[in-house]
């Protein structure tokens, strides 16, 4: 199929990409001339685990193409996927903005058409966008009518930032969800994901966007829930990692999920989406008071690592802190709602001299830290002449405890439990989130 995918960020470009090595023709589409640029020279603008490898082979193959030329590939496509951003507004409302830019002149150039379109919103959107904002946007600068003329489908993502080519390849563990305006639109989207090893649900175009907001708020829940059982078992000396243990060996919970301790969720989606489906849900006179909750216990959690900062140094004014991590989670470079960027803003209210370390996210965090912190070259480098160091994303390389073993008298702030405290020397204080361990001398 020839298909256009607008908007060129994780989830565009990983739709485009993984699509593109199935043997269809993608064009992506970005009103950014540099991305357009580097992915034309098959580089990819965002760092994700096997992107770069697969994106330039599909560039070098013709499979796929980009461009900022929009109109021409519409013309020329039969499918086209909206994959741009639906940020969060002050008031926790989403920014429709894009989406709304991008269904205008998607319909403009429907005009011109010759055939039947079908437009796939795959943008995280609340129920009824589809149906209150895409729709209207394409029939005004179209003339055109739904389901007559063109249709109209909400493919929502679940993808994991770090294993998202995966992720999209093989959606056995997630299934793929069709919104459709109409059936025959709904079996061209059908077809398209035929070769992919998943079951798949096809619904109402609401209840598809329902459902991307139901998963990304039941996860978030169960994060949420993790923490504030850690931060009781902390009060106790016991220790969280054991109850973890004990809550997975129940079958209707099991393992593989979200209940790891630490600094709560961060990224593009749960944080946003929460808040989102609050919103909407009051706008309707229904009180959430589950997801209110959710919410609450996340904001709170970095404050969490910074109490433990406070126990393990006293008053921290003037103290050095290294803190190892700042995508919001390891397999990424991405920063945004980054726990990490909030434990940091914290600490430089207490007048503390930070330096910071990441091995992929480091210019991504320097747009928002600018020169408020110190960048170290090396999570070795990072910990230097330091009173303390906080882990705050979960790559490998800061669960190896020979990383701290030439530091003396170090004092290591756990914040995501990924090291084994008991294969550090003996003179490192450890502190963890969810049981604190003043130390472990011999």
């Amino acid at each position: 199929m020839n298909i256009t995918v607008v908007g060129t960020g994780y989830v565009g470009l990983t739709t485009a990409v993984c699509f593109a090595s199935n043997g269809h023709q993608i064009r992506c589409v970005d009103i950014d001339e540099s991305k357009i640029e580097k992915i034309s020279s098959g580089i990819s603008p965002i760092f994700e685990e096997g992107m770069d490898s697969l994106l330039k082979k599909v560039v070098q193959s013709g499979k796929l193409t980009a461009t900022i030329d929009l109109k021409n590939a519409i013309l020329n496509s039969n499918i086209s996927f909206i994959c741009v951003g639906t940020p969060a507004g002050k008031d926790g409302d989403i920014d429709l903005s894009q989406v709304r830019t991008v269904s205008a002149s998607i319909g403009k150039y429907l005009k011109g058409y010759r055939g039947r379109h079908v437009v796939v919103v795959k943008s995280t959107v609340l129920p009824g966008t589809a149906e209150e904002v895409v729709i209207p946007e394409l029939e005004e600068n179209s003339g055109l009518k739904v389901i007559d003329d063109f249709g109209v489908c909400v493919n929502p993502e679940f993808l994991r930032e770090g294993q998202a080519i995966s992720d999209f390849l093989d959606p056995k563990n997630t299934g793929i969800v069709i919104g459709e305006s109409d059936n025959e639109s709904g079996d061209v989207l059908a077809e398209l994901y035929s070769g992919f090893n998943g079951s798949v649900l096809r619904t109402f175009l609401r209840t598809a966007e329902m459902i991307k907001y139901a998963r990304n708020a039941y996860l978030a829940k169960d994060v949420s829930f993790a923490n504030e059982i850690a931060n009781i078992c902390s009060k106790f000396s016991i220790d969280y990692l054991d109850v973890k243990e004990g809550l997975e060996m129940d079958s209707r919970i099991g393992k593989g999920g979200f209940l790891s301790a630490g600094l709560g969720y961060g990224g593009s989606c749960f944080k946003k989406d929460v808040s989102a489906i609050i919103r909407k849900a009051e706008s309707q006179g229904f009180e959430p008071s589950l997801l209110k909750i959710t919410e609450e216990v996340n904001e709170r959690q970095p404050s969490v690592v910074l109490a433990l900062a406070k126990k393990a140094l006293g008053n921290l004014n003037g103290k050095k802190i290294a803190v190892l991590g700042l995508a919001f989670k390891d397999g990424t470079d991405d920063v945004r709602e980054s726990r990490s960027i909030k434990v940091i803003e914290l600490l430089l209210t207490k007048k503390v001299s930070v330096v910071v370390f990441d091995p992929k996210a480091m210019a991504n965090a320097k747009k928002i830290l600018g020169e408020n912190v110190e960048y170290a070259e090396t999570a070795k480098k990072a910990l230097d002449d330091c009173d303390a160091c906080i882990i705050t994303t979960e790559w490998p390389e800061f669960g190896n405890p020979n990383l701290y073993s030439k530091k003396k008298d170090l004092i290591i702030i756990d914040g995501r439990r990924i090291l084994d405290y008991q294969l550090l020397s003996s003179s490192i204080i450890y502190y963890g989130v969810g049981y604190l361990i003043q130390n472990h001398r011999n």
